[in-house]
């Protein structure tokens, strides 16, 4: 029998206190628990925010807060939860980024732990306390890594830059915009 590793007992209270945090959260958003707005209510938050179409960005979130959460929490497929987990939080730093970087100011410090730590379990594996472990690392191979990593910075950078270009557009009143052209007539 081997010794208990520190490194992978330490690697697992990690996985499955961040995991865990991640399900909570994920579940506020899907179904309402913890006091959450349920899917519902977390699209009509996403439409305030710019993101579009609200419930499928919704629930996108909440299945990466939650579905992610859970295969870190238990080790599996490891890479690609932690990229989930990752880009997910890209898109929260990106609403939370004009409130500066403290939390108590509504800033992105918070989103931003939580997708630095995913990223970095992802990137170190899980350990060998862990599902991932137990099956070989079927769901844990480094072509995984690199393309779970490439595909969440791709999505994340289109949702960002989609919702960047929302704002930009959603500056704009268009009632602004009537008023000064005839407010151009009148002058002509």
């Amino acid at each position: 029998m081997t010794p208990l590793n520190r490194r992978d007992l330490g690697l697992l209270v990690l996985r499955v206190g961040t995991g865990a945090v991640l399900m909570a959260h994920g579940s506020q958003k899907l179904f309402g628990w913890f006091g959450g707005g349920g899917l519902e209510g977390t699209a009509k938050g996403m439409e305030a925010m710019g993101f579009h179409p609200p419930k499928q960005a919704a629930a996108a979130a909440g299945l990466a807060e939650a579905g992610g959460g859970a295969l870190l929490a238990l080790g599996v497929a490891t890479p690609a939860a932690g990229a989930a987990v990752t880009g997910n939080m890209a898109g929260a730093v990106a609403v939370h980024a004009p409130a500066g970087f403290f939390a108590q100011s509504g800033g992105f410090e918070y989103p931003a732990f939580l997708g630095f730590t995913a990223a970095a379990i992802g990137v170190m594996g899980p350990g060998r306390y862990s599902v991932d472990h137990v099956t070989g690392h079927r769901f844990d191979r480094p072509w995984m890594l690199v393309a779970a990593f490439a595909v969440s910075a791709a999505a994340a950078a289109a949702v960002v830059g989609r919702r960047s270009r929302g704002q930009i557009g959603a500056d704009v009143d268009p009632g602004d915009a009537e008023e000064e052209h005839g407010d151009e007539a009148l002058e002509e």
